[in-house]
C-alpha cells in the first residue's frame, strides 16, 4: 500500500542529501522538543494524540448526529471561520463531488452543505436563506472560543430562521454546537437552550482542530468515512514518530522548507492540479500562516490552482522576484477518467492526443510546469498522494500538522498561539460599542 510521501529530487539543484544531512541536527532537536512536550505552547499538543485516542463516546455521538442530520435535512449549514471551518470544508471538497450541491442527490447521498460565519455580509446571508427556502435544514455552529463575532452573528440569523420555521423545541433539535470546554457565550447559549454540544479539547490549538468534532461532524454529514480518516492519520502518526530522519517525510519537508527560507526563499506556493484539492490548500495556508507567522518570522504561505493559475501567477512565478519556492500536491490516482477520441478532419488539431486520458494530459501539464519553474530558479517539491480517499486525506492532514509544528520549533516560536489575531476583534468590538471596550473606542476615535 502506498502512502503520502515527500519528494525533493525535483529540487535537487537547490537541495541534495548533503544539505538535508546538514539540517538533520536542528530538525531532530525540534522533533525531540515536540515529542517530549517540552517546548513553547506544550499545553496545546493534544492534536498529537487524536488519531490514536479520540474520545470513543464522542465519536459515536458524532456519527449518530451525522446520521440524524442526513435523515431529516435537505440542507446543512456549517457556521465557522478560520480553523473552525476551513478544515471541514477541505475534507468535504477533497472527497466530494466537484458539483456537490448541484448534482442529483443519488450521487452525493447527503444534504446540500453550505458555509456561513466566514464573512460579515448581509448579501451572502440573504442569498443563503433564499437558497435554503422552505426545505428542512440543520446547522452546526463551530467556535472554540465561543466569542467570534462573525460566527455568532451568522448563528443568530440562522437560528432565528430555524425557530420561525419549526418553533423553539424542534429548532433546538436541529442546532449542533462545537466549542471549547470553558464557559463562553456559545456554550452558555447551548446549555440554556439544551442544544447537542461537542467539545474542541482545550489542549488542541484552534488551527489544529480538523480531527476534532470541528472537522469530523461536517465531514460525516457529507458521507465521508471518518473512521478511515482517523486510520490514515494514525498511520502517518506512526511514520512521523518512528521513521528515521532520512526516510521521515514530515521531517524532511520541514527541514527543506526552512533551509530555503534561510537562503532567501521566504514565500511558499502550494500548487494543486485538481479543483477538489483547492480548499485543502486553503486549509494548509491557514495552518501554516497562523502557526509560523510570529515574531517577524515564518514563510508566507500562498496557494495556486493549476493549470488556471499558470495564466494568472505564472509570469510572476517564472520571472518575478526570486523569493518563491513551490510545493506541488500530486494525486497519483484520481479515479474516473476520460480518453480523447479522434475527430475526422482534426478541426481543433488535437488528434495527437487520441488515446491519451485527461488525467495523463494533466500530469504532463504538471511535469512541464515543474520543469519551467525549476529552470527559472524556483525550487519545486512534490507531495505524492496515492489516491483520493478518506485514508489518504487523514495521512495528509497529520503530515502537514506534524511538519508545521516541527518547522515552527526550528524557528523557535510558539506554534499554538495567535497573539495578534485578537487585535482586529477588539477594534471591531470597540467600534460596535460592546461593553468593556469604551476606552479602546476613545483611543481609536482619536486615531481615525
Amino acid at each position: 500500500m502506498e502512502h503520502v510521501c515527500f519528494e525533493y529530487t525535483t529540487a535537487r539543484k537547490y537541495i541534495g542529501e548533503e544539505v538535508l544531512l546538514a539540517q538533520k541536527k536542528v530538525t531532530e532537536k525540534a522533533k525531540g522538543v515536540l515529542l517530549t512536550r517540552s517546548g513553547k505552547g506544550c499545553d496545546y499538543l493534544g492534536w498529537l494524540d487524536l488519531p490514536e485516542s479520540y474520545n470513543k463516546e464522542e465519536f459515536v455521538r458524532i456519527q449518530r448526529a451525522a446520521n440524524r442530520i442526513r435523515g431529516n435535512s435537505k440542507v446543512f449549514v456549517v457556521i465557522g471561520i478560520g480553523g473552525s471551518y476551513v478544515g471541514a470544508r477541505a475534507g468535504i471538497e477533497f472527497l466530494g463531488h466537484n458539483f456537490f450541491n448541484s448534482v442529483d442527490e443519488k450521487y452525493r447521498n447527503s444534504p446540500e452543505i453550505y458555509f456561513a460565519g466566514n464573512n460579515i455580509s448581509a448579501s451572502y446571508l440573504n442569498d443563503l436563506l433564499q437558497t435554503i427556502g422552505e426545505r428542512d435544514f440543520s446547522i452546526n455552529i463551530i467556535s472554540k472560543s465561543g466569542e467570534t463575532l462573525e460566527i455568532l452573528l451568522a448563528a443568530r440569523v440562522l437560528k432565528n430562521a430555524l425557530v420561525a420555521k419549526y418553533g423553539k423545541k424542534e429548532a433546538a433539535r436541529r442546532i449542533y454546537v462545537t466549542t471549547g470546554k470553558q464557559e463562553n457565550a456559545l456554550r452558555k447559549m447551548a446549555m440554556a437552550e439544551d442544544l447537542e454540544t461537542f467539545v474542541i479539547p482545550d489542549e488542541v490549538g484552534g488551527n489544529y482542530t480538523i480531527l476534532t468534532a470541528a472537522g469530523l461532524l461536517p465531514m460525516a454529514v457529507s458521507g465521508i468515512n471518518i473512521e478511515e480518516v482517523l486510520k490514515g492519520a494514525e498511520k502517518m502518526h506512526e511514520h512521523c514518530y518512528e521513521a528515521p530522519y532520512e526516510q521521515n517525510s514530515a521531517m524532511l519537508y520541514a527541514a527543506a522548507r526552512n533551509y530555503l527560507a534561510e537562503n532567501g526563499k521566504n514565500i511558499e506556493i502550494l500548487s494543486t492540479y485538481e479543483p477538489y484539492a483547492e480548499r485543502l490548500a486553503e486549509w494548509w495556508k491557514q495552518l501554516f500562516g497562523e502557526t509560523e507567522g510570529k515574531e517577524k518570522k515564518g514563510i508566507f504561505p500562498a496557494c495556486a490552482s493549476m493549470t488556471n493559475d499558470i495564466y494568472t501567477l505564472g509570469q510572476f512565478i517564472q520571472d518575478g522576484a526570486r523569493i518563491i519556492f513551490e510545493t506541488v500536491i500530486n494525486i497519483k490516482y484520481t479515479g474516473r477518467d476520460i480518453f480523447c477520441k479522434a475527430e475526422a478532419g482534426n478541426p481543433d488539431d488535437l488528434n495527437y492526443l487520441v488515446g491519451k486520458s485527461v488525467s495523463y494530459i494533466n500530469k504532463c501539464a504538471m511535469e512541464g510546469t515543474n520543469l519551467s519553474h525549476t529552470d527559472c530558479d524556483v525550487p519545486v517539491f512534490i507531495i505524492d498522494v496515492p489516491e483520493r480517499s478518506a485514508f489518504a486525506l487523514g495521512e495528509l492532514i497529520f503530515f502537514f500538522e506534524f511538519s508545521c509544528a516541527i518547522s515552527s520549533y526550528i524557528l523557535d516560536i510558539n506554534p499554538f498561539t495567535q497573539p495578534r489575531v485578537e487585535d482586529h476583534k477588539k477594534n471591531m468590538f470597540a467600534l460596535l460599542g460592546k461593553p468593556g471596550f469604551e476606552n479602546r473606542r476613545i483611543d481609536m476615535e482619536k486615531r481615525l
